[in-house]
């Protein structure tokens, strides 16, 4: 392997949610008054902190979304997580090789240290993943396309930026990976290569990730 350090996203690269997510939240947004297709959500959410959609439904119409909306909206998604979330296919067997490679890895996401977690306990990526290799946009305080969890990832793992390779599935990590100065490898299994421009590399299944790094 040639990178010291590997930083895996979570939502759509570890474990299979965005599309289970995507579908709670442009429901809720409809629910609101705020009408939002899967497709929609997708394309202005996908990767994106939570904070990201009060900023986008305020710059649109004005409005705010309700206090209680962040609650509602993680309740709904561990919920449905708890039925229905499952480990990406073959992510096991890439973790299995770089550990067997010694290459640290740790993950850094957008989403909530509570989401992380439900969604690592339920699909058995717990056992994966030290509280010392989770990392959220809660702990920088700007999620994705800003640079800031990256760089916070790899100062905290004791890594250059440029010693790390980012894992990303959404065009607002592999900005914030670029911008955070590091090399990064965009999956297409939910995102095609062409809305996903600047990464070093493309990849459609898990199995071909190690090869892409090594």
């Amino acid at each position: 392997m040639r990178y010291d350090l590997v930083i895996f996203d979570n939502d759509g690269v570890l474990v299979d949610s965005e599309p289970i997510s995507n579908t709670i939240l442009a429901g809720y947004l409809t629910e609101l008054g705020h009408p939002t297709s899967y497709e929609d959500s997708l394309r202005d959410y996908m990767g994106a902190a939570v904070h990201r959609i009060h900023d986008t439904v305020m710059e649109r119409t004005g409005q705010t979304l309700p206090a209680d909306f962040d609650d509602t909206l993680h309740a709904r998604v561990f919920a449905a997580f708890e039925r229905e979330l499952v480990v990406v296919d073959g992510v096991t067997d890439v973790l299995e090789k770089l550990v067997a490679d010694s290459v640290p890895y740790c993950v850094a996401s957008s989403g909530s240290h509570e989401r992380i977690r439900v969604g690592h306990r339920k699909t058995g990526l717990d056992q994966w993943f030290e509280d010392g290799t989770v990392f959220s946009a809660q702990d920088v305080g700007r999620g994705k396309p800003a640079p800031d969890l990256f760089l916070h990832a790899a100062e905290r793992m004791g890594v250059a930026p440029e010693r790390c390779v980012v894992v990303e599935d959404s065009r607002l990590g592999v900005a914030a990976a670029m911008a955070a100065g590091m090399d990064v490898y965009g999956f297409t299994a939910m995102t095609a290569a062409e809305k996903l421009a600047g990464a070093k590399g493309y990849f459609g299944e898990m199995a071909e990730l190690p090869a892409l790094l090594a």
